[in-house]
């Protein structure tokens, strides 16, 4: 099987088997959004959601978020991983979002990645779940999942990955293919015990056919 065929088969199975896709954050708008992708770095979204209600309804905006004191915030966050400088991230990218945006999430990579706490993945999160835009987050569950399958090749970084993805899936697709790619290593594709059992791509996997050769 090409390349090419490769990433047809993936779309069809994917449109077919998991056409709903997309983020396991609860979010109402770009700026909650943004908060809980910050919020998610190395940590569950479902222990992000357990604490935004309660932040979102505190700050419902950039401005009074970009005027609470870290003891303030800290708080709210203090069950995710990392709080102290994830606390100073929001303060901070909310300050920002005033004083450089009039307090609207930006809708470009160039903007979105000067905001405090705020990388390549978390850019690309916010432009393809709220703007619709062909972009392609590459976390560990990504990283893994397309290198196992192997529809990338020598592809040793995040950045190497999203190229790589982005160049192949149908610019359509971009969006959602992150979702795919993510919920499959988040439930099927584990890191430690992948279930391949229960994997509906297994004959498309070439870490797989590597295992059993």
């Amino acid at each position: 099987m090409t390349l090419v065929e490769k990433y047809k088969f993936l779309v069809d199975y994917f449109s077919e088997h998991s056409p709903n896709a997309a983020s396991e954050l609860h979010f109402s708008n770009a700026y909650e959004l943004l908060l809980a992708v910050v919020l998610s770095a190395q940590c569950t979204d479902k222990r992000v959601n357990m604490v935004t209600p309660a932040l979102f309804a505190k700050y419902p905006s950039p401005f009074e978020l970009a005027n609470a004191t870290y003891e303030e915030v800290y708080p709210y966050i203090k069950s995710v991983s990392y709080p102290h400088n994830k606390t100073k991230h929001l303060t901070g990218l909310a300050q920002r979002l005033i004083a450089d945006f009039n307090g609207t999430v930006p809708d470009n990579l160039k903007a979105l990645i000067t905001l405090p706490g705020v990388g390549r993945k978390t850019a690309n999160v916010i432009l393809s779940v709220i703007f619709n835009k062909p972009a392609m987050a590459v976390d560990t569950h990504v990283f893994r999942v397309a290198n196992r399958l192997g529809i990338v090749k020598n592809a040793t970084t995040p950045i190497e990955v999203e190229k790589q993805l982005v160049q192949h899936f149908p610019e359509h697709v971009l969006a959602q293919a992150h979702h795919w790619l993510i919920l499959h290593g988040r439930y099927i594709c584990l890191a430690r015990a992948p279930k391949c059992k229960e994997c509906g791509i297994e004959s498309r996997c070439e870490w797989r056919k590597e295992l059993t050769s």
